[in-house]
């Protein structure tokens, strides 16, 4: 029998000399793993809408294991993200990190509809950097993770200049600082945008206006809060390091582009 779903594209893996087993989160089922019979052909029905990323509706005939893909109707291939390198590198750590996040066929209708939104954002030219962001901290909850962003977490304390302490799991006060000696000092812009970003609808996502050293404090801890609990090792992450780390260096070591253009 088949049935119809919503899904997008996070994974695929190349099987034989044709085939694709494809990764979908879906509306309906959440992750399920189909075979899409020569996808790896280019003139196959199927090579459009088995592409990562892509957001179509599936004709699929499901079944214990691997479920079987017949048809698919594209909604979106997401096409902006996959003509920039940075935005594929940015969408390549949310498809994994959803990927390693859930399990298989346990149907979840908020997730997709963050994850939709979030590459949607994305293609459409907000902060590649601050929707991941704001993905990873909503990613905490599943994997079983639940910082105190409300109050400090040694005090209870809601008043006062918070710092980040990754040994005690979220923010702790001026006043307790000594049961930390290795806290981060951030900003209180950082701290007010992890609340954000951990209790909003980004639904409700307006434009994004974040400076540059607000967004490397976020990261950082962001980093650190899921390199010490999350137990997740993902190499989309670590290219999305280097990524960023090799577009720093080049904008550093090239201090007349600006100027030649503007000249220009």
């Amino acid at each position: 029998m088949l049935e119809k779903c919503e899904g997008i594209v996070i994974r695929t893996t190349d099987y034989g000399e044709t085939n694709k087993i494809t990764t979908l989160f879906t509306r309906e089922w959440g992750k399920v793993g189909v075979m899409a019979r020569g996808a790896k052909k280019t003139n196959s029905r199927l090579s459009a809408v088995t592409q990562p990323f892509t957001y179509a509706y599936y004709l699929v005939q499901r079944s214990t294991g691997l479920g079987l893909m017949q048809q698919g109707e594209m909604i979106t291939s997401f096409r902006a993200i996959k003509e920039d390198i940075m935005l594929t590198a940015y969408a390549s750590y949310v498809a994994e990190l959803t990927d390693r996040c859930t399990e298989d066929k346990k149907p979840n209708p908020f997730h997709f509809e963050l994850l939709h939104q979030t590459m949607n954002y994305m293609n459409e030219g907000y902060d590649a950097q601050i929707l991941t962001n704001i993905y990873e901290m909503k990613m905490l909850n599943v994997l079983g993770m639940y910082p105190v962003l409300d109050k400090c977490t040694i005090c209870g304390a809601t008043d006062g200049q918070f710092s980040f302490s990754i040994r005690e799991g979220g923010l702790i006060c001026h006043r307790c600082l000594e049961h930390d000696p290795y806290h981060y000092k951030i900003s209180q812009a950082a701290v007010k945008l992890l609340r954000v970003f951990y209790y909003f609808d980004l639904g409700r996502l307006g434009n994004i206006s974040v400076k540059e050293a607000t967004k490397e404090e976020l990261n950082t801890i962001i980093s650190a809060y899921y390199d010490e609990y999350s137990g997740l090792y993902l190499k989309s992450k670590k290219f999305l390091q280097s990524m960023k780390s090799f577009g720093s260096d080049f904008m550093k070591n090239s201090p007349n582009i600006n100027k030649n253009k503007d000249e220009g």
